[in-house]
């Protein structure tokens, strides 16, 4: 049996495979270069119907990533998905807090989840980043709250929780009363993969690849 090897070529010939299932839409370069992406990770096309992006969502991440922001994940997952060449071009660190100390020994005591305790602990390093949520929605009404309370204006917000226990919910909450630019994919839809696809396909817009 004869298969491609070379990884570009394998990508390139799926993003063409992408765009002939998907067919002509009138989407600007970078919505599309975000629609393709997470079609491609999750290799189903139906994504293109679920995918929501603020009006100013793209313009706000592009903006961020160029100032050198951080991108805040709520599980490591995301941050192993994003391509760390493209962030170490652009002088950006992907950052978890998932697993510090502090957070186990807070969500021990307060019974919730690992998840809602580290963005409440870290509720002043939010500002001025992207922060892309891709597992848990508990973190992502977490961090809405905090919008609302404490007045935290993140520079992007990526919400793609996935499951069937309060995901759907939250992103509706995220495309209700964000404060701040979004990009979401409705539904029970989502993952760690899809949230780091998004900031791939920011991250490549701005840099060569040479991976």
């Amino acid at each position: 049996m004869i298969y491609q090897i070379n990884p570009k070529e394998i990508e390139e010939k799926s993003m063409k495979i992408i765009s002939d299932l998907l067919g002509s839409h009138d989407w600007p370069p970078l919505k599309k270069a975000i629609i393709h992406r997470i079609v491609h990770t999750s290799g189903d096309p139906d994504y293109a119907n679920w995918i929501e992006i603020h009006p100013q969502a793209i313009e706000a991440g592009i903006n961020a990533l160029k100032a050198g922001c951080q991108i805040i994940t709520d599980v490591q997952m995301v941050a192993t998905g994003i391509n760390k060449n493209a962030l170490n071009k652009l002088g950006v660190e992907s950052k978890c807090f998932l697993n510090e100390p502090e957070v186990r020994e807070v969500a021990q005591k307060t019974g919730e989840t690992r998840s809602m305790t580290a963005f409440k602990l870290a509720e002043k390093k939010l500002d001025g980043n992207i922060i892309a949520i891709g597992n848990a929605p508990t973190a992502l009404f977490t961090l809405l709250e905090l919008c609302k309370t404490k007045k935290i204006k993140p520079a992007l917000i990526i919400g793609t929780p996935v499951g069937f226990v309060g995901a759907k919910e939250s992103k509706e909450l995220l495309m209700a009363e964000a404060p701040v630019p979004f990009i979401t994919v409705r539904g029970t839809k989502g993952g760690s993969p899809i949230a780091a696809a998004i900031i791939n396909a920011l991250t490549y817009s701005l840099v060569e690849r040479n991976d």
